[in-house]
Formats: structure tokens, sequence, C-alpha cells
């Protein structure tokens, strides 16, 4: 089983539905719909699409053989929101965590399949001040406290997305330059050391230890061209579920957003 997680930073312009542009190149391809054709992932988890559904035009919003689970935030338009397409029906899905300021802003699609459940979530950043860092960080807490009734039970899980946080020094080109800098900070490190304290498994590095792997890069001076990056996109599971993993990887090469597509391979 395939599952890809990308940060596409505005689904309607990746769709193509919007025009998107990099440097003085202003296009209108359908770049996730390709994409989507030449992968083929049992399931892609999508995230920042900044969207409700029905701003998408009908055509475009299911790639053809896939069933899509949406959510978007109810607290301002055009910001945050997930989408899961699957090829797999599952046996449910949610998209709240039964805490209002955190639902409001449209960040998870839960949904539950035979042999695991898959958590698309996009974790809010705390650029904009220590109020969202606060956020952030109970945010993190609140969903792993709410997953624990899965592990509990003996759920496989998988939890991934765009996590906002760079974990260890070899996770960014610049660390010391960002050590203060939101998405770096020691606060919010931890919560990723705490993740992997109670047993989930960053499978990236289950497969490459090296450096310069990044998954996000900016979009001023040429970062990505020059390798300039943050690896803040995860596929996390369960313990459990790591010895059923083939492979993890990223996609530098792919483009149509901000950051790239992450594979996560099971048996």
């Amino acid at each position: 089983m395939k599952i890809i997680s990308w940060n596409v930073n505005g689904i309607r312009s990746i769709l193509g539905q919007n025009p998107s542009k990099k440097f003085d190149t202003v296009t209108k391809d359908n770049k996730l719909f390709e994409y989507i054709e030449s992968e083929k992932p049992d399931i892609i988890c999508i995230q920042e699409t900044k969207a409700e559904p029905e701003q998408i035009h009908e055509h475009l919003r299911y790639p053809e053989g896939y069933y899509g689970y949406f959510n978007h935030s109810k607290a301002k338009k055009g910001y945050s929101g997930v989408v899961t397409y699957t090829k797999i029906k599952p046996k449910s899905s949610s998209v709240n965590i039964g805490i209002d300021k955190f639902d409001v802003e449209g960040r998870i699609v839960e949904t539950d399949f035979e042999d695991f459940v898959l958590l698309n979530v996009y974790f809010p950043n705390g650029t904009s001040g220590m109020h969202r860092v606060e956020y952030k960080l109970e945010f993190y807490e609140v969903l792993f406290e709410y997953l624990e009734k899965y592990r509990k039970a003996g759920r496989k899980l998988v939890v991934c997305g765009d996590y906002n946080t760079a974990h260890h020094e070899i996770d960014l080109a610049r660390p010391k330059e960002n050590i203060d800098t939101s998405g770096f900070m020691p606060i919010e490190r931890e919560k990723l050391d705490f993740i992997e304290s109670i047993g989930y498994v960053d499978t990236f590095r289950m497969f490459n230890k090296e450096g310069e792997n990044y998954t996000w890069w900016s979009n001023r001076a040429r970062a990505r061209e020059n390798n300039v990056g943050w690896r803040i996109d995860y596929h996390f599971t369960s313990g459990n579920l790591a010895a059923d993993v083939n492979n993890s990887y990223h996609q530098p090469e792919i483009e149509g957003s901000d950051h790239c597509p992450i594979i996560l391979e099971i048996f």
C-alpha cells in the first residue's frame, strides 16, 4: 500500500482552477491529478487546501477512482483545510477531535480502515506570534491524547501531514540561525520528542539518516534551488505498525507547491 502526504499550499492552484506562478511563469496545469495518475497511490493526504469542497469545480473535486473526505476551516475562508483521497473506502471517517477551538480550523481528516487508522493532519504554525505557538503546542497535546484510545485498543496508526516543526538540527539547513524561529524552537521540538517517547516512529529516519533531506523550502531567495529547506512533513506510525513499513521517502523533484510529497509504503 502506498500512502502519500503533500501540503499543496492551495488546492485550487495545483488543480489548475486558479493560475499558479513560479518566478515569471504562470500556468493552469492540473499538476495534482497528473501526479496522482503517475504515482497511483492507494491513499493521498492533502494539506493546506485553502478551500471548501464547494469552491472546487465539480470536475476537479475528486480524482477518478478515489473517494474524497474533506475538512475546511470554519474560522475563515481560504485558510488551512485538508482532504484525504482514497481508493479504499474506509469503515468510517471523522473531521473532529471534540474541541471547538481546534475543530473550527479544519485541520484533520481521520479515516478508519480495517487494518489501521489514518490521520491526515495540518498542524498549526506559530510564525504569527507566541499566542499561536501556544495554540500549536496545545494542539499537539490534545491530538495525541485523543489518539490514545486507539493505541490502548491495540490499533495501528498512521499520523501523516505537515507537522510544522523540524525535529533535529539535521532536519533543516540552518539550525543555529533558526533556534528562536517558530518551527525549530525547543518547546516545539520537545513535542516530537514526546511523540517518539510514547512509541511513535518517524518512518523516514528508518531508511535515511542523512542530512539535506527537506520537505519545505521558502519561496524567497531561490531556497529550493539551493536546497535551503526544512523537513517538517512526516509519516509517523504507531510502534506496532513500524514492522509493516517497507519504505518511506521524499520526492523533492516534484513541484507544484513549496512542499514536496512524502511517501509511505507498507506491506
